[in-house]
């Protein structure tokens, strides 16, 4: 508990981790300028929901410094760890947000994220979970709010069924696969990003996990600058 409530406290003196303190949710004062007034450049931005430790947001920052990072929870004493790599490591290109994703449209403004990453969420296996899932209809339609068209969404999960059903979503809403496979390492996929290991992946793949990914759109263009190369 003294360890976590260090934790916090030293989050407080963060400047580019932002715990916003209203409810119920409204907008945001970053809201449409994250790009003005924070970045202070043009550079596209990419989120990572239920970001954890920001392993993602992080590693990501640091290997493409032409693109802005935002890494998104609501667990404090997790985002510690990537706020305080990024701020002892100087990354310019690094926020973070603590906040619950539900409300994640009273931060960003239409066409403000170029692309998400949704890396190992919580499946919520059981059906009365559907709504929480971070792929679900629900959120799909709030990433549409700020999402620009042909952005690109990412996930990576250790769970099949929560895999299929992404895929079963992104049917029936005619939405672009652009990759898929439920074992990721015994693929074709060669990108050196998708070796990035979060804590959680590190831990299912030491019992013997498959790491299923996708990659798609929400309509079907899809922007060159979003892809990684």
């Amino acid at each position: 508990m003294k360890r976590k409530l260090a934790r916090f406290a030293e989050n407080e003196t963060f400047p580019h981790l932002f715990q916003p303190k209203m409810y119920p949710p409204q907008d945001h004062e970053l809201k449409g300028k994250w790009h003005d007034v924070f970045f202070k450049n043009r550079n596209p931005i990419v989120l990572e929901l239920g970001c954890g430790r920001g392993e993602y947001t992080v590693n990501l920052a640091e290997k493409y410094p032409e693109k802005n990072f935002i890494g998104v929870d609501w667990k404090g004493a997790r985002l510690w760890r990537g706020a305080k790599t990024s701020h002892e490591n100087k990354m310019p290109n690094v926020a973070f947000l603590r906040i619950m994703i539900q409300n994640i449209a009273s931060f960003f403004s239409k066409d403000e994220v170029d692309e998400i990453w949704i890396t190992f969420p919580d499946p919520q296996p059981q059906k009365k979970g559907e709504r929480k899932r971070l792929t679900s209809p629900r959120f799909i339609n709030i990433y549409k709010q700020f999402l620009i068209p042909g952005g690109i969404i990412h996930l990576k999960t250790d769970n099949k069924p929560f895999f299929d059903y992404t895929l079963d979503v992104i049917s029936e809403n005619n939405f672009k696969k652009i990759y898929a496979t439920d074992d990721l390492y015994h693929s074709d996929a060669d990108d050196e990003i998708l070796g990035i290991k979060t804590t959680y992946e590190k831990m299912f793949l030491e019992q013997g996990a498959r790491i299923n990914y996708l990659e798609f759109s929400l309509n079907n263009e899809v922007l060159a600058s979003t892809k990684y190369e």
